[in-house]
């Protein structure tokens, strides 16, 4: 019989990448992957034509498990939800990753799957519209086998995926914006929020932003997203006149889930801020202080 960890290994990253797709969750992609190998090590292996599509069924059904339980978890919340960061600092290897199939450059190629947008979007759906989704339109598993993971029709998982994606589709991104204008506006907002200048963050959010910040309970962090512009900046001035709000800021620029963004280091720890760059303006902040998901980055 084959050595389990040794014909586990090669499919290690796409499962990873697979299960945290599914649950927004490093520590818990791992946790799926583990039990996968526990499986795989108790299975039959020598009979198991395609290993891939094998453990990809085993990793499916273990997340929708999870996802079960998470959306009960979800519900009990403090304040808003936001996936673990996938961090990549601009000058060091990845600090945490999902990858694809062939490793970190894999990922940060579609890095669209994994952003905070599509992440936040899939989880207004049901596990198994999500599942359904996720398995047919990100990892392109055949209806068939996505049949057999969900224990549903081909013809049920095709409206499954749909319903996805129609969801989806209405949450895209407004305007691509340019490398460039992602990096100018990158660096612009890095400054001018370590200096505290507010009339500099005026210039560079668009006027219908949105700030995303989960503090899990464990950290100050606004319970609910804060939506537009003036909003943003006077909870950005009430953190500042508040101390709470360190000048100069220790941020080091990386790459969060696909954004730009910094890794900050206060007198509370670290955090992740990430930024959603459309056109020429910001239109969204994505910041992690729950100190729950930041283990893998501290």
């Amino acid at each position: 019989m084959t050595d389990p960890a040794q014909s586990f290994e090669p499919h290690r990253s796409y499962l990873r990448s697979l299960a945290y797709r599914m649950l927004g969750s490093v520590a818990e992609a791992e946790d799926v992957v583990q039990d996968t190998f526990l499986r795989w090590n108790a299975a039959d292996r020598d009979h198991v034509a395609e290993p891939r599509a094998f453990l990809s069924r085993v990793a499916s059904r273990l997340c929708l498990d999870h996802m079960k339980a998470a959306s009960t978890r979800r519900e009990r919340y403090v304040g808003t939800w936001l996936p673990e960061p996938l961090v990549e600092l601009a000058d060091a290897t990845p600090v945490a990753t999902a990858p694809g199939a062939h490793g970190a450059a894999d990922a940060l190629a579609r890095s669209e799957d994994v952003s905070y947008a599509l992440l936040m979007t899939l989880e207004r759906l049901s596990p198994l519209e999500r599942a359904a989704f996720l398995l047919h339109d990100v990892l392109d598993m055949e209806y068939g086998d996505i049949a057999e993971v969900l224990e549903r029709s081909e013809a049920a998982c095709r409206k499954l995926a749909e319903r996805g994606r129609d969801h989806v589709r209405d949450n895209q991104p407004r305007f691509e914006a340019t490398p460039a204008a992602t990096a100018r506006l990158a660096g612009a907002f890095q400054a001018a929020l370590g200096r505290g200048d507010l009339a500099a963050l005026t210039q560079l959010l668009a006027a219908d932003a949105v700030l995303y910040s989960d503090g899990g309970g464990k950290r100050n962090a606004a319970h609910n997203p804060i939506y537009g512009r003036d909003k943003i900046l006077r909870f950005i001035g009430g953190l500042a006149a508040k101390g709470q709000l360190p000048v100069p800021l220790d941020a080091r620029p990386a790459r969060i889930n696909g954004l730009p963004g910094f890794v900050i280091h206060t007198g509370d720890g670290v955090e992740t801020l990430a930024l959603e760059v459309s056109g020429d303006h910001i239109v969204a902040i994505y910041g992690v202080r729950n100190p729950d998901k930041l283990g893998h980055v501290a």
